[in-house]
């Protein structure tokens, strides 16, 4: 499978600077939702992980994972406690493969990972390396395309979670980080509005199991916002061996609320 890397720019820091607002007002809108979200899809029953972002812990994903677990599936949290990169998971994303193979085990099933910027990034490798363990993936604003210093938070990253003796190690990963899961359906929700990550880098290349898609939200509102959980439910409550792609086109409020999906990006 071939799949290319994309030059990346960052987002405009304009965006940067009105993320927690936006944030706050995606979050705001939680308790509205409350009710057109009874009308998502219940799921299964399955297991599914929910993997934090960069810098942030098993408490940035509360709602997410209380709204997963309202539809009826088994949901954790990674307990791996704050996201700071190879320092939290092991150089090899260790740490979180032995999560994963313990949570297939204690269920006999196969698991879904949801996970946001960074975590999606881990939760796709662990799909990679792992494919007998996983599901699918869910990615929210995750730079899969490789290319750290095109994000707006690379200062932070290069200080906090950068390991010199990894460096070799991760520059590895780096290279392929854009190519999909060839085994593990995986699909990527993402933002045109990011204001960390450069929303290209969020694409997941076209294959027969990857799709993306777009919503109305800022990169720290999209855990929180309501749009965001109906797009989940859709995906997690597919059919484990009939996975299809996300159909903005069902209703007229989806082709509202979903302004794009699938692989249709100049990239």
């Amino acid at each position: 499978m071939a799949a290319s890397r994309v030059a990346l720019t960052r987002p405009h820091i304009s965006l940067a600077f009105l993320e927690v607002g936006r944030a706050l007002g995606e979050f705001s809108l939680l308790p509205a939702a409350e009710l057109p979200l009874r009308l998502a899809p219940e799921g299964d029953g399955h297991t599914v992980l929910v993997c934090p972002g960069f810098l942030t812990s098993d408490g940035s994903t509360g709602p997410l994972r209380r709204f997963i677990r309202s539809k009826g599936y088994n949901v954790y949290g990674w307990n791996l406690g704050r996201n700071l990169g190879p320092a939290t998971t092991g150089s090899r994303l260790e740490l979180l493969e032995d999560l994963v193979e313990s949570l297939k085990k204690q269920s006999h099933r196969k698991i879904s990972i949801v996970g946001w910027s960074l975590g999606g990034v881990m939760a796709r490798e662990i799909a990679k390396q792992r494919p007998e363990l996983v599901r699918q993936v869910i990615t929210l604003g995750s730079p899969l395309h490789g290319q750290p210093e095109s994000s707006n938070v690379n200062w932070i990253y290069t200080r906090v979670a950068k390991d010199a003796h990894l460096e070799e190690e991760i520059e590895k990963i780096l290279e392929q980080l854009h190519e999909p899961p060839e085994k593990v359906p995986s699909t990527s929700i993402f933002s045109k509005t990011d204001g960390v990550v450069p929303w290209r880098g969020c694409i997941e290349p076209e294959t027969p199991i990857t799709d993306n898609i777009e919503v109305y939200a800022s990169h720290c509102g999209l855990g929180v916002n309501p749009f965001v959980y109906f797009a989940i439910a859709d995906r997690l409550a597919l059919p484990e061996n009939d996975w299809t792609p996300f159909d903005r086109n069902a209703s007229a409020w989806r082709q509202l609320a979903y302004p794009s999906s699938g692989h249709g990006y100049n990239e």
